[in-house]
């Protein structure tokens, strides 16, 4: 907690340049194209992010400054904070729980969108950005769980990853306070940070209560079909009803039980699929266990 109060200091300069960079207004294109050339994997993912999400281009984007105004400043810098902190992470701990942390990051994002959709949310780029960035203050956990770089072996969960109460036991804060640190940090929008924060207790979100309901609604949902940190995709297998319209109807109070059986319905079916697609390995995201592309890729190609 020390060290993100400091503000993340384990991350490249460059990171800070371009929180800067893109919260100002008028946003200097040139000078972000050329921080953003400094690392040349950002820079491919940034294209390639592009590329991904915007498939019905005539032209294939080539250019940096082209592709940040594609993505906007507010995805481009969620995309920069990721991609610092995975690649920290990454080389910390092992890839078989950096790849369950970002499957289940990934399933929220998805049926977070897909539900802000059925709900007629007015943003629901929004509620997938809200729904991958959910569960990123677990990340210095897992730190707090390597204390040494080399070890190699993976990290013996103990139940902690289960419930914010058990990680409040064992390090005396929890992945939503976290979250909220690096939201601080970072700049994050107000709605954001509400998110990182109140997932897990819906009724306490103001300023935003349904992307909170929304979000907090995928990421049960995924928990209860064991889509969760430390463990691998969870096997296939029949509807949930009662279980689906609990989720939806508690994260989501205004919904009918004729609306929620509906939703949870089409959410079965989204979450089926996305699991069988990347058990067979669709479009490579998940393989080598960090997904290259954390937004749009996968998606984009299925």
């Amino acid at each position: 907690m020390a060290s993100l109060s400091d503000g993340l200091p384990t991350l490249p300069a460059y990171v800070f340049e371009l929180n800067s960079l893109l919260s100002a207004n008028p946003v200097n294109l040139k000078r972000v194209g050329e921080v953003i050339r400094t690392d040349p994997s950002l820079t491919a993912q940034v294209i390639r992010l592009c590329n991904s999400a915007f498939v019905g281009l005539r032209h294939k984007v080539g250019s940096i400054e082209h592709a940040v105004i594609l993505l906007g400043t507010e995805r481009l810098r969620t995309l920069v904070l990721t991609c610092s902190l995975l690649e920290y992470v990454g080389h910390r701990i092992a890839s078989e729980d950096i790849q369950s942390f970002w499957q289940h990051c990934f399933l929220t994002a998805t049926l977070s969108e897909r539900l802000a959709r059925g709900i007629g949310y007015p943003q629901p780029e929004q509620a997938y950005l809200a729904g991958l960035l959910h569960d990123i203050g677990a990340l210095p956990l897992l730190l707090a769980d390597f204390p040494e770089p080399s070890d190699a072996e993976r990290v013996d969960f103990g139940g902690w990853c289960e419930s914010v109460a058990s990680e409040r036991e064992r390090f005396g804060t929890d992945h939503c306070e976290v979250g909220r640190w690096i939201g601080v940090s970072w700049n994050f929008s107000p709605a954001l940070l509400e998110v990182m924060v109140c997932h897990h207790n819906p009724p306490e979100a103001t300023h935003d209560p349904l992307l909170v309901g929304i979000v907090a609604a995928a990421d049960q949902f995924c928990i209860v079909r064991g889509a969760v940190l430390g463990a691998a995709l969870p096997e296939l297998c029949g509807s949930i009803t009662n279980a689906n319209d609990q989720i939806l109807r508690a994260c989501l109070p205004g919904l009918s039980p004729e609306d929620a059986g509906k939703l949870g319905e089409m959410l079965e079916t989204d979450f089926l699929h996305l699991v069988q697609l990347m058990e067979f390995g669709a479009a490579g995201v998940f393989g080598g266990g960090i997904p290259k592309n954390p937004f749009r890729e996968f998606e984009a190609q299925t």
